[in-house]
C-alpha cells in the first residue's frame, strides 16, 4: 500500500451507532477521509439477540497507511462488520458474480421449500378432517378409560356401564386388538338410561323435546308426535304460501348441500342452529304453504283458484247499489241474508272476495279465534292421553283410574264441551239465519254459574240440563284426583303391613318383615304427607293448566293475525307505491322498491316473525 494510493473500508454497522461514529472518525483522522453512509432496504437479524435490525452500510476511502490503521481500530471497536474490498476491478467483478451467483441458488432453494411447503400444506388439509376425528375418538376413548377403575392386580381395567341389547356384539369385538370380555349384571339397582335412536332428520326434533325434560326409560317419546304438531302450530301462526314458499326453498337448498364439509364444520352458533335444523324448517316452510292456502294468503294477497261463492249483483239490486258505488267504496259489507247472495262454500280455504268486504277482520278475528281454542284443546287432549301408554307400561293400572280418566273428564266436560258448542253452531246455523245464532261465550259463562239468558237462546234443546251435569261431573273429579291416588297407595300399603312389623314414626308409615327385629332399620317407607303434598300440587297444577293453557292457545289467533296486517301493511305501504308509476320511469321504481321489498320481507316477515313463530311454538308445547 504506497503512499498517495486509495484505501477503502467498506462495511456494516449499527443505526444507533452512526452519529458518533462518524465523529470520532472525523476527529482521529483529522479529515483526512472520505465517508459515507447508507441504509439498507432490508432488515437483518443480530446474530447476538436476534433482534431484526435495519443496518447502516459505510464506505470509508482513506489515505496513508496510518490513518487506515486508525479507521480500523474504530471499526474494531464500535463492532462493525467489516469486508474485503479488492484492488482489482476484474476481482471484484468476480466477487460480485459470485455473490449474485449465491443469491440466484439462496432465492431457488426458499422457492422450492415454499412450494413444497404449499404442497404439504394441502394434502395436510385434506387429511384434517380425519385426523380430528381421531384425536376425538382417542379423547373419548381416554375420557372412558378414566371413568374405569384398576383391578386388583392392576393388569385390566374394569368398569359397569349401560349398553344397547343391539350393541352388545359390537362390544365384545371392538377390534382394537384389546382382549376384552363383559358379564350381564341382573336386575341393576338404579333404573336404565334413555337412548333414543336419532338421524340427520329427527335429531332437530328430538333436541327440541330434550329441551325441557328427557323421557324415562320406556316411556312414550313425545319427539315423534313433535315432528307433525310443531311445523303445524308454527304454520297456523306463519300461514302464507309466498313466505312458506321462500321458507322451503332456503331449506331445500340446506338439506341438498347437506354434505357440504364447509356447510358443516361453520363456527357460526347460529348457522350451527339453523344448519341442524334443515329438516325441521323444511317442514315448517310445507306446512305454512299449505296453511297459507287455508287462509288464502300469498303475500298479503288473496288468490283465486276457484270462483267464490258470494254474487254481489243481488246485493246491488237489493240495496239499490251501482258499479260506481263499488268503485268509490271499494270494500262492502258482505250480507247473506239477502237472498241470492251466498251461492255455497268456497272449494278450499276461504273466499277471497272477503277481501273486499268492510267485516273482514271481524270474520277472521272469530274463525282464528275458534279454531285456535279446537286446535288447543285436541293439542292437550292428545298429550293427557300418552300418559296412557306409560301408566300401562309401569303396570300402573289404578293411575288410569284415578288419575287419568279424572283429568279427562275435568278437560272434556268443560273445554271440550266448548269446542262441542264451537262445532255445533257452525253446522247447525247457515249463513242465511246467521244473525240468530246465539253467543256461545255467554252460554259458557252461564254454564259456571247455573243461571240462563233469556237475551241468549239455547244452542239445542236441553242444553242447561247437560251443562249443568258436565259441571257437576267436572267438578267432582277434581277430588277423586286430589285424593284418589293418596289413598290407594296408603290402603296398599297397609294391608301389606296386616303380615310385617309396622311402626309409625313421625307421621311415616314404617314397614319390618315379621322375622326381623324391630330395632332394625327399614325395608319400606310411606311418607303419606309427600304423597298427599306431591298429588295436591299436581291437581292444582293440571287444572290451572287447563285454563291458563286454553288460553295460551289464543296465540295462535294473535300471531296469525299480526303476520297477515304487517304483510299487507308492507305490500301496501311499499309495494303498491311503485305499480301506480308507469313507463321507464315506472320501471326503474319498480325495481328499486321491490328490492327495498324483499330484503324488509326477508328480514322482517321471514326471519323476526319466523322466530317468533318459532319460540311460541316451543312455548305450546312446553
Amino acid at each position: 500500500m504506497g503512499p498517495g494510493q486509495n484505501n477503502f473500508v467498506a462495511g456494516v454497522v449499527h443505526p444507533w451507532k452512526v452519529p458518533s461514529f462518524e465523529r470520532l472518525l472525523w476527529r482521529a483522522c483529522r479529515g483526512y477521509i472520505i465517508v459515507d453512509f447508507r441504509e439498507m432496504e432490508e432488515r437483518l437479524e443480530l446474530p447476538e439477540t436476534g433482534e431484526m435490525v435495519q443496518w447502516t452500510v459505510f464506505l470509508i476511502s482513506f489515505w496513508g497507511e496510518q490513518i487506515g490503521q486508525k479507521v480500523k481500530k474504530i471499526c474494531d471497536c464500535f463492532h462493525t462488520h467489516t469486508f474485503d474490498y479488492p484492488e482489482g476491478t476484474t476481482e471484484r467483478e468476480k466477487i460480485l458474480h459470485g455473490l449474485q451467483g449465491r443469491i440466484v441458488d439462496i432465492k431457488t432453494v426458499l422457492s422450492q421449500t415454499e412450494h413444497y411447503l404449499q404442497q404439504l400444506l394441502c394434502r395436510s388439509v385434506t387429511v384434517l378432517p380425519q385426523w380430528k376425528v381421531r384425536v376425538q375418538k382417542c379423547k373419548a376413548v381416554q375420557a372412558v378409560l378414566n371413568l374405569c377403575s384398576p383391578s386388583v392386580t392392576d393388569k385390566c381395567l374394569i368398569a359397569e356401564a349401560w349398553c344397547p341389547v343391539r350393541k352388545l356384539l359390537l362390544l365384545q369385538s371392538n377390534g382394537s386388538g384389546v382382549d376384552s370380555f363383559y358379564n350381564r349384571l341382573p336386575d341393576p339397582s338404579t333404573p336404565p338410561p334413555t337412548l333414543f335412536h336419532t338421524n340427520s332428520f329427527t335429531a332437530g326434533f328430538q333436541s327440541i323435546v330434550d329441551a325441557y325434560g328427557v323421557a324415562r326409560y320406556r316411556e312414550v317419546n313425545p319427539a315423534v308426535y313433535t315432528i307433525i304438531t310443531f311445523p303445524f302450530l308454527f304454520a297456523v301462526m306463519f300461514g302464507d304460501v309466498g313466505h312458506g314458499l321462500l321458507m322451503t326453498m332456503a331449506a331445500l337448498w340446506m338439506v341438498l348441500q347437506e354434505r357440504d364439509l364447509n356447510l358443516r364444520t361453520n363456527d357460526n352458533e347460529i348457522w350451527q342452529m339453523m344448519f341442524g335444523g334443515r329438516y325441521l324448517i323444511l317442514l315448517m316452510g310445507l306446512f305454512s304453504i299449505y296453511t297459507g292456502a287455508v287462509y288464502n294468503e300469498c303475500f298479503s294477497k288473496g288468490l283465486s283458484p276457484f270462483p267464490s261463492g258470494w254474487h254481489l249483483q243481488p246485493m246491488f239490486q237489493h240495496y239499490n247499489w251501482s258499479d260506481e258505488t263499488l268503485r268509490e267504496n271499494q270494500y262492502l259489507t258482505l250480507d247473506p241474508n239477502v237472498t241470492g247472495v251466498f251461492q255455497g262454500p268456497y272449494p278450499f280455504g276461504i273466499d277471497p272476495i272477503w277481501r273486499l268486504a268492510n267485516n273482514h277482520l271481524t270474520f277472521l278475528n272469530s274463525y282464528k279465534m275458534k279454531m285456535s281454542v279446537i286446535i288447543g284443546v285436541v293439542h292437550m287432549t292428545f298429550g293427557v292421553c300418552l300418559s296412557f301408554f306409560n301408566y300401562i307400561h309401569l303396570n300402573q293400572l289404578s293411575s288410569v283410574f284415578l288419575v287419568l280418566i279424572p283429568e279427562l273428564l275435568f278437560m272434556q266436560c268443560l273445554f271440550g264441551y266448548l269446542v262441542f258448542m264451537v262445532l255445533f253452531k257452525w253446522v247447525a246455523f247457515s249463513p242465511q239465519d246467521s244473525d240468530r245464532a246465539p253467543s256461545i261465550l255467554i252460554h259458557f259463562i252461564d254454564m259456571f254459574l247455573f243461571t240462563e239468558n233469556e237475551d241468549n237462546p239455547p244452542l239445542y234443546h236441553g242444553q242447561m240440563i247437560v251443562q249443568r251435569v258436565l259441571v257437576v261431573v267436572a267438578l267432582a273429579s277434581v277430588p277423586v284426583l286430589l285424593l284418589g291416588k293418596p289413598l290407594y297407595l296408603y290402603y296398599n300399603h297397609r294391608r301389606r303391613a296386616n303380615t310385617r312389623g309396622v311402626r309409625v314414626f313421625k307421621g311415616s308409615l314404617l314397614i319390618w318383615d315379621s322375622g326381623c327385629n324391630p330395632f332394625s332399620p327399614p325395608l319400606q317407607e310411606f311418607d303419606t304427607a309427600d304423597v298427599f303434598m306431591h298429588q295436591a300440587i299436581h291437581t292444582i297444577e293440571y287444572c290451572l293448566g287447563c285454563i291458563s293453557n286454553t288460553a295460551s292457545y289464543l296465540r295462535l289467533w294473535a300471531l296469525s293475525l299480526a303476520h297477515a296486517q304487517l304483510s299487507e301493511v308492507l305490500w301496501v305501504m311499499v309495494m303498491r307505491i311503485s305499480l301506480s308509476w308507469q313507463g321507464y320511469v315506472g320501471s326503474v321504481v319498480l325495481a328499486i322498491i321491490f328490492s327495498f321489498f324483499a330484503t324488509l320481507t326477508v328480514s322482517i316477515l321471514l326471519v323476526m316473525e319466523g322466530l317468533s313463530a318459532f319460540l311460541h311454538a316451543l312455548r305450546l308445547h312446553w
